[in-house]
């Protein structure tokens, strides 16, 4: 029997707000990995995801194409399919695809309007939607459906460890989508009244991750409920895109910040426990 997929990504989730997170639920899953993200922002991050390429390890003395080679071999245990290999992804790349081939039902719900359903992420699947709220992981939980007749892939793409960190009345702080449609009207990031926004200090950056924390304990409530859903046969995939910067060498946020804390991805991955 096929496996369901359920693949949860936590927007900007970095591996230490992770690992400090208290999350009963998910570590029913098992341990997390330190994997690095092939992106420092949620587009083309997304891209690679549903490549099929998962967050990588970084093992020295070994050619890199061996790391890829065995990511893809991994997909034989995770969907329990015999003989996938990288050629089953060829010549699309595109892990939606396969598996809509292979008779899965795919399903998506994002949080980030730059993964709208008008962008080519959207190609393959049954079912796209962009929730109407950046903190709904519950509602997609509340609508995912399993039946006996046909395999099922869930892609999950959450807010709530995206800023601003399910907290109320922070300064508006725009990634590419809000760039591009205030673009013109306001040179730089500003404050609700208007003004100009400072630089966070460090006591905000430290409440920021804290809260981020926070949030990953939240997700992890939500995700009992869809532990509770699935069936038996469902392997869950459980990773961020990319990390985040709070205050380390100056910086904060992510996607043009070469730093490695924006590449810090946590991942989890198997069967719940019996």
């Amino acid at each position: 029997m096929k496996n369901n997929l359920v693949f949860v990504v936590l927007d900007s989730c970095r591996y230490d707000s992770f690992v400090a997170a208290r999350k009963p639920a998910i570590d029913r899953l098992g341990g997390t990995e330190l994997r690095y993200s092939y992106a420092s922002w949620t587009s083309p991050s997304h891209y690679a995801l549903l490549m099929g390429l998962m967050p990588h390890g970084s093992p020295p003395q070994v050619f890199a194409s061996e790391v890829y080679k065995t990511e893809f071999v991994r997909w034989v245990d995770r969907l329990n399919i015999p003989n996938l290999s990288f050629k089953t992804f060829v010549p699309y790349l595109s892990l939606p695809k396969v598996l809509k081939e292979l008779g899965y039902r795919t399903v998506a719900r994002v949080s980030m309007p730059v993964l709208n359903q008008f962008t080519a992420i959207n190609q393959y699947f049954d079912d796209y939607r962009l929730m109407s709220n950046h903190n709904d992981f519950a509602g997609m939980v509340r609508d995912a459906s399993f039946t006996e007749d046909q395999p099922s892939f869930y892609f999950f793409n959450l807010g709530e460890t995206h800023y601003p960190y399910m907290l109320p009345n922070l300064p508006r702080v725009s990634g590419v989508h809000g760039v591009f449609k205030e673009l013109g009207e306001r040179e730089a990031a500003t404050s609700d009244h208007g003004g100009a926004l400072s630089f966070f200090d460090p006591a905000e950056m430290k409440r920021l991750h804290d809260q981020q924390i926070r949030c990953v304990e939240y997700v992890d409530g939500v995700m009992g409920q869809l532990f509770d859903k699935a069936p038996p046969n469902t392997h869950f995939i459980i990773t961020a895109d990319h990390g985040e910067c709070f205050g380390e060498d100056g910086y904060f946020g992510h996607g043009p910040i070469m730093h490695r804390k924006c590449f810090e991805v946590p991942y989890v991955e198997g069967k719940l426990a019996s």
